[in-house]
């Protein structure tokens, strides 16, 4: 049996052997996903592969692969960081994938996760009549530019800009608009909202703003609590960020543009902040509460 410099390495072979050892961790320590994976099978498979350099789509043929003492040493110290210090894998990989697509990720951003990319797949139809008419879109709290590189595929015809406080973000979203080849068509600011844009009106605004209050702030797992706070807390309602939004949208719409705003699980906070507007629930696969649509007639001038 192939052995290793890691103390706890002597059992291990293979990278069945290392799967299962990582499910086993993973549920003792009972850890919170959410950031790309659903459970602890999905992302043992998807750190044991990613840190063997094996194809992340391909398990079967490799789990009775013996691997070497360097190798087996490798894979546990990723384990022992995921499941002892609750670090989101996506930080331990510096990779996340949205749709198919995927982005480098570090500490200087939130795990790219939104339902808008599911809406974006479909160019956010029926509402937006025909993506390829689109000519201008805006993403508010960009972080790693993953929304405003997806609308840039799903609105061909589009010039995209996207705006962030963080300048951290920003050199992450940077680097991810560049390996896409996207720097001609993505714009990236620094600024608060709409204050760094020049006068225009675009034809969609999308927005996955921090919106968690301050009460799920208090006890979010120690996973979201590695991830910035200001790309996660939304003040006492979650509302702050988003009121901000749709107090100056109007402004930066067409006549007939959309806005679109992820909420997370604040649906009641939101509906309690603007009941008085014609919210539309946009259905998604977490279900009808997580985004809401509004059109530039149905915002407050």
């Amino acid at each position: 049996m192939t052995t290793s410099s890691h103390p706890d390495a002597l059992p291990f072979s293979t990278v069945r052997d290392l799967l299962r050892y990582a499910v086993s961790r993973f549920n003792h320590a009972q850890l919170s996903f959410g950031h790309g994976s659903a459970n602890a099978y999905d992302e043992a498979a998807y750190l044991v592969l990613h840190t063997l350099h094996l194809p992340l789509d391909l398990l079967d043929p490799f789990l009775d692969a013996r691997l070497t003492a360097d190798e087996i040493d490798a894979v546990l110290k990723v384990i022992e960081r995921r499941a002892g210090e609750r670090v989101p894998a996506a930080y331990i990989t510096r990779e996340a994938w949205m749709h198919g697509y995927r982005f480098y990720v570090d500490e200087r951003v939130i795990v790219p996760r939104s339902y808008i990319g599911e809406l974006l797949q479909d160019g956010l139809q029926p509402y937006v009549e025909d993506p390829e008419e689109v000519s201008a879109v805006l993403e508010l709290c960009t972080g790693s530019g993953c929304l405003a590189i997806l609308a840039a595929h799903a609105f061909p015809n589009a010039d995209i800009d996207a705006v962030d406080l963080s300048p951290d973000a920003l050199e992450v979203a940077t680097r991810n608009v560049t390996d896409y080849q996207l720097d001609e068509r993505v714009v990236l600011f620094e600024g608060d909202l709409f204050a760094p844009l020049a006068e225009r009106r675009y034809d969609v605004i999308i927005a996955n703003p921090p919106y968690v209050n301050a009460q799920s702030m208090q006890t979010l797992p120690a996973e979201y609590r590695n991830e910035p706070d200001m790309a996660l807390a939304g003040g006492s309602d979650g509302m702050d960020i988003v009121r901000r939004i749709i107090a100056g949208a109007h402004n930066w719409l067409t006549d007939d543009g959309v806005l679109v705003v992820e909420i997370g699980n604040e649906r009641a906070n939101a509906e309690a902040s603007f009941g008085g507007l014609n919210l539309v629930w946009l259905s998604t696969s977490a279900g009808d509460d997580n985004v809401f649509l509004l059109q530039a007639c149905d915002l407050p001038a």
